[in-house]
């Protein structure tokens, strides 16, 4: 039966939990999958949806706790011991999820947490992913993974398969390694079944597998997954030998963060912000770029202000000033988006970011063209004043190419420089052309008025 989530059902949840109705409160969740049960908790205040999650226990426990923002994982876990972390959650889950839980642990709790756990292997697979960055391939990676030798038969690796399946949710492919464990390929489970038995490996093994070294990047990572359509990566280390595998889930997180991450970049917020954020950290990820765009809004000002007998002599001019503003923002941003866009997907060579850097130059220049017409046809029958005419046509066309030819190539350069290029959009892109903008339109229109 579906259960519906909704505003009476928490409410009877909490009424249970109040009575510490606890066999009534299991039998409520128990069949709840484990992500629905993560949304709950999050909408019950934090001693409700902590006494809740310490009644959970084994495999359930352990996938809730996965499903949880990860800023909330030591909120639950300080609440237990250090043998109840290891045998509750820790041992049930896949090794990349306990690395990731681990890491948010202290130090000392890590260590405890790792010798209350039986099994030693896995507490060992564990340890070693924590010393990886938590960004690379090495840092997502799941040590549990099919491997078999490119020296047996198609009947040994039968038997092998059969017994490494136990502690792996999904099989995606089989991998194939030498006798020192070096990756040599992967096997197709469709040729492994049709063939006969007494067929060696090495002859089945596609040889030409993609994989990531261990220190990639995640977004590396994304990106190999996405070219080539896998549901599953090998990972090797330094010199080729098998490490671990990253699944289709994780990079999918992955892409999600990502996105949040240039999301919130391009927005004008600096780092991550998460849901249980507190007012102090959202409003820290905020201050960095409005003080860069207050201080462009100082410099505008200094500059309409050494200008005010000009602005005093025409007073229409100012009319046009949100205008010109408006159009070089969009511009910007517009333009600075497409060529993270780009990068971000994995187009870094040299004639491809050329190609679009034409590409948007030419786009630039028509639509320039188009809205200087407009908004000179604007003047020319409303306004009556060529100068101004003049130079708020003028100076809209040259703003619109100076702001397009910003927003290509300062990506680019900061992504020469190991930048992340989303910080180039947004309120960076946005000030700056502002600040140009201000400048042409007050030297065009100096110009024009002094001609005519």
């Amino acid at each position: 039966m579906k259960i519906e989530l909704n505003r009476e059902f928490i409410e009877q949840l909490t009424q249970l939990i109040a009575q510490k109705a606890d066999p009534e409160i299991i039998q409520t969740i128990g069949s709840l999958h484990p992500a629905d049960i993560a949304e709950i908790m999050e909408q019950l205040d934090l001693d409700e949806s902590q006494y809740l999650f310490l009644l959970l226990d084994g495999e359930l426990a352990a996938d809730v706790l996965v499903e949880i923002p990860e800023n909330d994982w030591n909120s639950y876990l300080k609440l237990l011991p250090p043998d109840t972390i290891a045998h509750r959650f820790i041992e049930y889950l896949e090794s990349d999820d306990a690395a990731d839980v681990m890491a948010e642990l202290d130090d000392d709790l890590q260590d405890e947490v790792l010798q209350q756990m039986e099994d030693k292997e896995q507490a060992g697979d564990i340890a070693d992913l924590l010393e990886y960055d938590e960004d690379t391939a090495g840092g997502i990676m799941a040590t549990e993974l099919v491997a078999v030798n490119e020296n047996w038969t198609v009947q040994t690796c039968l038997k092998e398969i059969s017994v490494q399946a136990e502690d792996i949710d999904e099989i995606y492919y089989v991998y194939v390694v030498d006798d020192k464990h070096f990756l040599k390929g992967v096997l197709s489970l469709k040729k492994l079944i049709m063939k006969p038995t007494h067929t060696p490996i090495k002859s089945l093994v596609t040889e030409d597998a993609h994989f990531v070294r261990t220190d990639a990047s995640q977004e590396e990572v994304a990106q190999v997954m996405e070219k080539y359509d896998l549901v599953a990566l090998p990972v090797v280390d330094q010199i080729g030998r098998l490490k671990g595998r990253i699944t289709i889930d994780d990079v999918v997180d992955i892409i999600r963060e990502e996105a949040d991450k240039d999301y919130q970049m391009a927005s004008g917020i600096s780092g991550d912000v998460d849901a249980g954020d507190n007012v102090f950290q959202r409003a820290w990820t905020r201050i960095p770029w409005l003080f860069i765009g207050m201080c462009g809004g100082i410099v505008g000002a200094g500059v309409l202000g050494s200008h005010s007998s000009q602005l005093a002599q025409i007073p229409a001019m100012a009319f046009f000033i949100p205008l010109i503003a408006a159009m070089a923002g969009n511009v910007g941003v517009q333009s600075s988006s497409i060529i993270v866009q780009s990068i971000a997907s994995g187009n870094r060579n040299f004639d491809s970011v050329g190609r679009k850097l034409v590409k948007e130059l030419s786009v630039a220049f028509s639509t320039a063209l188009l809205f200087s017409v407009l908004i000179f046809l604007y003047n020319f029958f409303f306004n009556g004043d060529m100068g101004l005419t003049y130079s708020v046509s003028i100076t809209l066309f040259i703003v619109m190419i100076f702001a397009s030819l910003f927003g290509t190539v300062i990506p680019l350069i900061l992504n020469k420089l190991k930048i992340d290029p989303a910080v180039a959009t947004g309120p960076f892109i946005t000030t700056t052309n502002d600040i140009l903008g201000l400048i042409i339109y007050m030297t065009v229109a100096r110009m024009f008025f002094e001609v005519l």
